[in-house]
């Protein structure tokens, strides 16, 4: 359905309806990722720290995990607590420096990651809506708004 349909709005400009578009989209995205990573008990910014420390291949501090996250959020410290409850995480204090506190993955964190990664359907993104052509096209125009905004 085109977005005007949806939204029932007409706009102001086709700069105003990329914009709006953008922000539906989104949010039409998150919501399909939070269906798909609820499956296995953990929220999007769970996820996203817990692929952060997979990509990192050791112990990093909470303040870089926090710079390298897709949606910043101010509960990082929250979200970690329940991924070291589930066992995902390991929290560490730096000997050096105790204001430093360092985290890593498990291997049950590990484990489960390939247990998403093999579960994963990515067939949305690909070339049956998306040809390479349009997707590289579509991330440069996205990357050029948010370098003019």
């Amino acid at each position: 359905m085109k977005l005007s349909e949806e939204l029932k709005i007409k706009f102001k400009s086709p700069q105003h309806k990329v914009m709006v578009n953008i922000r539906h989209t989104s949010n039409w995205i998150s919501n399909r990722q939070n269906h798909f990573i609820s499956q296995f008990d953990l929220s999007i910014p769970q996820f996203n720290i817990l692929r952060i420390l997979r990509g990192d291949r050791g112990m990093i501090s909470v303040n870089t995990v926090k710079e390298r996250m897709i949606e910043k959020s101010p509960n990082t410290t929250r979200l970690m607590d329940k991924l070291i409850d589930k066992g995902l995480i390991n929290r560490v204090r730096c000997e050096t420096d105790r204001r430093i506190v360092h985290v890593e993955i498990t291997e049950k964190g590990l484990v489960l990651l390939k247990q998403i990664d093999a579960t994963f359907d990515d067939s949305q993104f690909k070339t049956n809506f998306l040809t390479d052509d349009e997707a590289r096209t579509l991330s440069q125009l996205l990357d050029k708004v948010r370098e003019n905004i």
